[in-house]
């Protein structure tokens, strides 16, 4: 399943692990997501949503 928050779009971030000797590698930031049951339309929705969505206030759970 997709790391995709479903109210503000966030994605995985990619980079690179560097060791000392600087040997490179491809790396991933995964999205904090949590499952949570919000009110949407005044019934309540299954939804995967960040973290930060979830502090600022855009989510109301049910």
């Amino acid at each position: 399943m997709a790391q995709v928050c479903e109210i503000c779009g966030k994605r995985p971030q990619f980079g690179n692990n560097v060791s000392h000797a600087h040997n490179v590698t491809r790396r991933r930031w995964n999205v904090n997501l949590r499952p949570v049951h919000a009110k949407v339309k005044g019934g309540s929705k299954r939804m995967r949503v960040c973290t930060s969505c979830l502090r600022s206030g855009k989510v109301t759970k049910a």
